[in-house]
């Protein structure tokens, strides 16, 4: 993974758009993938993405395309950040591509639908031996702006292997883009799309007006059901302490630009999802993300009592307010509930 080898980023919504512009200004000469085509040709024409992330210019140094295989072909390492729901189809669109032994690291934060997979989980799933890839997930409390204009930020890169995570923490990472490896991918996976589902929480009760004590404890009682899953899926508890865990939930849930959190913001408000939806370009991963939670927490019977609010508000029809109310009226348990330390890897 030298430095003038080709580097390529799948996505050009908000988040992709931002790597893209925080890689070029370190000297890399990005190739960025944007699958709609009047997309290409506005940012082709203004050197900015006017649907995703007005106002940030792109260095003469980055290249567009609209061609996939164009895009991956060469390319040593190769960022994904499509939404989650389109992930799969575009690795099997990017495969015949692919270049022997690149580097795959993933920045999208959500778990697939039907059936419920993590993006790496999707990656060893559908990527031939032959290809020899190695993967790496990229996640932290980062506001897609702030990297762009380069404002100070943290994140972790995973992998199973320290040595790629080290490396490509020294590659990517830059004064004011501070990166911390990590081996847990599981839980870095799973911290960064469930704490969607929280924020969307959190807008709702941020809406209905119960308070900064309803919100504190919203975002700790999320914590607490993030980590019982993460940890029967087989990932390390102390994971969620981190930016991955604590700090991604934490900015997703009060941050002012947080989607998720906008969306709950809205449902509050009396809006319903479908209309909010239909008002953005933007992927909220958090509504998506809560099927495949609800799913993967019945089938580990873990219970996700946040979640299943959440749920119930976007799939169901039951009013903010009664979803909320049906939280605050659950039987009293204890704080420190044991954990099931006993994992299960896929």
């Amino acid at each position: 993974m030298e430095r003038d080898a080709t580097l390529s980023v799948i996505g050009a919504g908000a988040w992709g758009s931002a790597l893209t512009i925080h890689l070029a200004r370190q000297g890399e000469r990005p190739r960025l993938w944007v699958y709609e085509a009047p997309l290409v040709a506005l940012i082709t024409e203004k050197r900015e993405n006017p649907w995703y992330l007005r106002g940030c210019p792109f260095p003469e140094n980055v290249s567009v395309t609209g061609s996939l295989s164009e895009a991956v072909l060469g390319s040593s390492l190769i960022i994904l950040a499509p939404p989650s729901h389109a992930f799969r189809q575009i690795l099997q669109q990017m495969i015949p591509s692919l270049r022997p032994g690149a580097t795959l690291l993933i920045a999208t934060k959500g778990i697939e639908e039907t059936p419920p997979h993590r993006m790496s989980a999707i990656l060893s799933e559908m990527l031939p031996g032959e290809i020899n890839a190695e993967v790496a997930v990229l996640s932290g409390p980062t506001f897609a702006k702030e990297v762009a204009v380069g404002q100070p930020a943290a994140a972790v890169v995973a992998s199973s292997n320290l040595s790629l995570a080290e490396l490509l923490q020294r590659r990517l990472s830059a004064p004011h883009f501070r990166l911390y490896t990590n081996r847990d991918v599981i839980g870095v996976e799973i911290g960064g799309a469930v704490k969607n589902v929280m924020a969307i929480a959190t807008g709702i009760s941020d809406g209905l007006g119960l308070g900064e004590n309803a919100r504190a404890a919203l975002i700790t009682r999320g914590l607490a059901e993030i980590t019982r899953l993460g940890v029967r899926l087989g990932a390390s508890p102390l994971t969620f302490s981190g930016l991955a865990g604590l700090g991604d939930l934490v900015l997703t849930c009060a941050g002012s630009l947080s989607r998720n959190r906008q969306l709950g913001l809205e449902l509050a408000s009396g809006k319903r999802v479908e209309d909010v939806l239909g008002e953005t370009r933007s992927v909220v991963e958090g509504v998506r993300t809560t099927k495949s939670t609800l799913a993967l927490a019945e089938q580990y019977q873990i219970p996700m009592p946040i979640t299943e609010a959440v749920g119930a508000v976007l799939f169901h029809g039951l009013a903010p307010k009664a979803a909320l109310s049906s939280l605050l009226h659950r039987d009293y348990r204890p704080e420190d509930e044991p954990v099931a330390f006993t994992s299960t890897q896929d």
